[in-house]
This record gives C-alpha cells, sequence and structure tokens, in this order.
C-alpha cells in the first residue's frame, strides 16, 4: 500500500490565474457576485482530486491585512497592477466558501499560502505521507523532494500542466532540487521586486551550486581559503565542458561590495515558513481536510455557484473514499 497523500493547494494563485483566464465568462453566483475565480479554481481542484486521489486537502490563504514581509521591506511585490474588484471580492470569500465545504483552510497571520506550502512539504516528511503542492508560482520549487512533487499549473490546465519532481526538476533548470531556493535567491524574482545577486543569471547560479554544493560552502570557502577551492573547482569544470575559466570572475562578483548582504536578505524574504499549525489531524475522521466530504454540503455550497456540471463533479470527487493502490 502506498503513503497517504497531501494535497497542498495555493489557493490565491489559483484564483489570479483563472480570474483573468474566465473573466469573460461573467459568471455570478446564485447572490449576484462575481464567481468566475472561485468557480474555476474549485474545478480545478475537482480535477486534481480526481487525478491524485489524495486523503486531504490543504489550502493555504494570503492574510490580506498584514505582510511580515513588507513589513520588513516595504517595496516588496511593489510594480505589480492594481487588483480588479472582482477578484479582490473573491480573494475574501474564498476562505469561506472551502470552509463551508468542509476543507481545510490555513491563512497565517502576515504570512503567505508560499509558507503553507513549505510547511505541508515539511509535514509531510515528518509524517511520512506523499505531498503534491498545487500552484502557477516556481516558489514552490524550493520543496521538491522524494516526498514532494510541484504540479504548476499552466496553459492546459490540470491534465497539460506540468508534475515536478527531482529529476524533472534538474532537467528543466540543471540544478538538484535542494539547492533551488539558493538558485532563486541568486537569481532574484522580479514579481515580487527582489532584485538577484548582482552578475548571477540562471546559468552561473546553477553552475556555481552545482559545482560546489551550496552557497554555505561557497562563503566558507571564501572566508577560510580566499575562494581558492571555489576557482579551482569552477575552472576544473570549465576546463572538462570546453568553456573559459569563469572560477576568477565568479569570485570577484562574490566579493563586490553588498553582495553577501543581497544574498542573505533575499534569502531570508523568499525562505517559506516550515513551523506553520496546519490543523491537520488525519487521525480524527470527518475533521477538515480530509475526505471524503458531507453530500449535502458539496450540493449547497457548490451549487451557489450556479454551475450544476460542476456540482455533480463535486459530489462524484469528493464523496468516495481515496483510491489508493
Amino acid at each position: 500500500m502506498t503513503r497517504p497523500l497531501l494535497l497542498a493547494v495555493d489557493a490565491p494563485s489559483l484564483l489570479h490565474r483563472n480570474h483573468h483566464a474566465r473573466a469573460e465568462s461573467g459568471l455570478r453566483d446564485r447572490g449576484g457576485r462575481p464567481a468566475w475565480a472561485l468557480h474555476g479554481m474549485l474545478r480545478q481542484i475537482l480535477q486534481a482530486i480526481d487525478r491524485f486521489a489524495p486523503d486531504a486537502v490543504l489550502f493555504g490563504l494570503d492574510d490580506r491585512t498584514s505582510s511580515v514581509r513588507e513589513d520588513r521591506y516595504p517595496a516588496y511585490k511593489a510594480g505589480r497592477a492594481e487588483k480588479d474588484h472582482a477578484l479582490v471580492d473573491q480573494l475574501e470569500r474564498a476562505g469561506a466558501l472551502l470552509d463551508a465545504l468542509g476543507m481545510l483552510t490555513v491563512t497565517p497571520r502576515g504570512l503567505e499560502a508560499d509558507d503553507v506550502n513549505a510547511t505541508a512539504a515539511t509535514w509531510a516528511v515528518e509524517h511520512d505521507w506523499r505531498c503534491v503542492l498545487v500552484t502557477s508560482d516556481r516558489d514552490a520549487f524550493a520543496h521538491i523532494s522524494e516526498h514532494t512533487q510541484v504540479l504548476r499549473l499552466i496553459n492546459g490546465g490540470i491534465d497539460g500542466s506540468p508534475l515536478l519532481n527531482p529529476a524533472r526538476l534538474r532537467t528543466m533548470y540543471g540544478i538538484r532540487a535542494e539547492h533551488y531556493l539558493e538558485y532563486a535567491v541568486l537569481r532574484g524574482d522580479a514579481s515580487d521586486n527582489l532584485p538577484g545577486v548582482p552578475g548571477f543569471g540562471e546559468k552561473t547560479a546553477a553552475v556555481l551550486l552545482e559545482q560546489m554544493g551550496s552557497m554555505d560552502a561557497v562563503w566558507a570557502d571564501i572566508e577560510h581559503c580566499d575562494g581558492a577551492t571555489l576557482v579551482a573547482t569552477l575552472d576544473s569544470w570549465c576546463e572538462e565542458a570546453g568553456r573559459p575559466r569563469m572560477g576568477a570572475s565568479v569570485l570577484k562578483k562574490l566579493l563586490a561590495p553588498g553582495v553577501r548582504e543581497r544574498f542573505d536578505f533575499n534569502l531570508a524574504m523568499m525562505s517559506g515558513r516550515t513551523d506553520l499549525d496546519l490543523g491537520l489531524t488525519p487521525d480524527v475522521p470527518g475533521s477538515p481536510g480530509l475526505l471524503p466530504l458531507d453530500p449535502d454540503r458539496i450540493s449547497q455550497v457548490v451549487g451557489y455557484l450556479g454551475v450544476p456540471a460542476t456540482t455533480d463533479l463535486a459530489l462524484r470527487v469528493l464523496t468516495q473514499e481515496p483510491q489508493r493502490e
């Protein structure tokens, strides 16, 4: 028998994506309020549940009232377009809809759905579960491991989106899964308005981490050996790969004023919290997040969105015991 499976959903990511993809439908619920993003998110999650047959489903939500990252860095996510009022309305209603359905939602104070994903991946390791993170953001790649995969929603919906494990991630980026966070820290994240470390694009960052193993090893070599091991290691790789030597130039970039500070700042901003209380109680039958769900609640809550085909899908998918091989 396979290990049980936790499906952890980055709800804001899916709501944003479905808002832009489905706004032309103009779908409204039976109360007349905008519902296309809510319906699109729910439809995709039903398809994901149908595909993966999870034992529990967890939805991470952003705290929309405060942000510890913005408090530390007021320019965090600056430059993003102002949210459409219809999207804001649906973002604010998502938690209540999911809670009413019997799902488990977590809105960590001052934090984001990304932090819920990080904790879900850690929880899976600690409890020997499998985990699939559902999101359209690359941030979740930092949590890929032998326990956790990421279903990154792109064009094509659930069935057309890549399911990333450590091997596929390495094929895509040339790095091991355990290096992804430091790789992203070096590269930066324009969507969050976090500049990368100067001089480090994706290729240089990947080579540095693959050859040196970690940035802790890089900084230790600079501190104790003036970067001699780094230069020798990178130049040896270049020789084997038939490329011009790069060791000295990389060392020079790392020694530039402010580089270590930029790296440490990005790392603090981009690291997800792994110690949140998810409220998962898999040993307590009927507790929030565990499947199956109550058919009457499904009919009432999903039916309020006014799409009978989705209500039918929800009744089929959410009322069945998980089928594990």
